[in-house]
C-alpha cells in the first residue's frame, strides 16, 4: 500500500551483557518523512541505528523496512542508503573524492553487475548533486570537514535509495557548515522523495530541519513534531542534568 510505513519498529529491546540499552521502543516512519533521533550521550541512539540497519539483532521486538523483516529483504536492501559517522582520516588516505563515492555502489546484490565505467559516471552524477563534481580528482583527505560529509552523502546516494540513514552527520562541523549540509539534505530529500532518519546529538540543529523528532534515553520519552518535543516536560526527563544547557541553546 502506498501509505504503508517505510520503517516500523515494534517494542524493541536490546540487552548487551548485563546492560539494558534499549527498552520498549516503538514508532513508525511514513514515506517521505525526515525524522531526527535525539537524546543525551549514551542514550542508545547509535544502537538503535544499528538495529534499524540490521547490523544488530534486538533481544526482542521487531523491525520492518518496506514491510519486510531484515532477513526477507533480499534485493530491496539496495533501497537503503547509509551515511556513517565521519571518520578521522590522515593524509595517507589515498582515495580521491570520486573513488570514495564509487565504493558506495558495491553491494552484496550488485557486485559484478555494473561496469566500473558506469559506476564512475553514476558517482560523478552524485558528486554533481552535492556540488562537488569539480573536486572529483582531489584526494579525499585534503577536503574540509563539510566537503567530506558531502562526499559521504553522495556515496550514500549512489544506489538511488528510497530510505536514507545518517549517523551524527553534523559532528565536528561548525554551524554554517552544518546549516549548509542540512539544507542540501532537505533539498535532495524533496527532489528524490527520500525517507530520512538522522541520529543527532544536536537537538537545536536537527529541530530546524526534521519534521519529526524521536527522543530516547534507553526508552522512548517523546515522539512528535519538533515544537511539541521542545515544549514537552518529557524532554527534561530524557536529558536529565544536561537539560539546562540544552534549554539555553534552544532559547538562543
Amino acid at each position: 500500500m502506498p501509505n504503508s510505513p517505510v520503517v516500523e519498529v515494534k517494542d524493541i529491546n536490546v540487552v548487551l551483557g548485563k546492560n539494558r540499552i534499549l527498552e520498549g521502543i516503538s514508532f513508525a516512519v511514513a514515506p517521505g518523512e525526515m525524522v531526527g533521533i535525539i537524546g543525551p550521550n549514551g542514550a542508545g541512539k547509535t544502537t538503535l541505528m544499528r538495529v534499524l540497519l540490521g547490523l544488530l539483532r534486538p533481544t526482542s521486538g521487531r523491525v520492518r523496512l518496506f514491510g519486510l523483516d531484515h532477513d526477507k529483504m533480499g534485493k530491496k536492501r539496495d533501497l537503503i542508503g547509509y551515511m556513517p559517522q565521519r571518520p578521522v582520516l590522515g593524509n595517507h588516505f589515498p582515495l580521491s573524492c570520486l573513488d570514495v563515492v564509487v565504493m558506495g555502489s558495491f553491494t552484496a546484490t550488485s557486485m559484478g553487475k555494473l561496469f566500473i565505467g558506469a559506476r564512475r559516471e553514476k558517482a560523478r552524477y552524485c558528486l554533481e548533486m552535492v556540488g562537488l563534481l569539480p573536486l572529483e580528482k582531489k584526494p579525499f583527505a585534503e577536503l574540509s570537514g563539510g566537503q567530506q560529509q558531502r562526499v559521504f552523502l553522495a556515496r550514500a546516494l549512489i544506489k538511488e535509495p528510497l530510505l536514507l540513514f545518517l549517523d551524527e552527520p553534523n559532528a565536528g562541523l561548525d554551524l554554517p557548515t552544518q546549516n549548509n549540509f542540512f539544507a542540501l539534505l532537505k533539498e535532495l530529500q524533496s527532489i528524490h522523495g527520500l525517507t530520512v532518519l538522522i541520529v543527532s546529538h544536536d537537538l537545536v540543529m536537527i529541530s530546524r530541519f526534521a519534521g519529526c523528532l524521536i527522543c530516547i534515553n534507553r526508552t522512548m520519552h517523546i515522539h512528535g513534531a519538533p515544537m511539541d518535543v521542545l515544549g514537552s516536560s518529557n524532554l527534561e526527563r530524557a536529558y536529565r542534568c544536561e537539560f539546562d544547557f540544552i534549554s539555553e541553546k534552544v532559547r538562543a
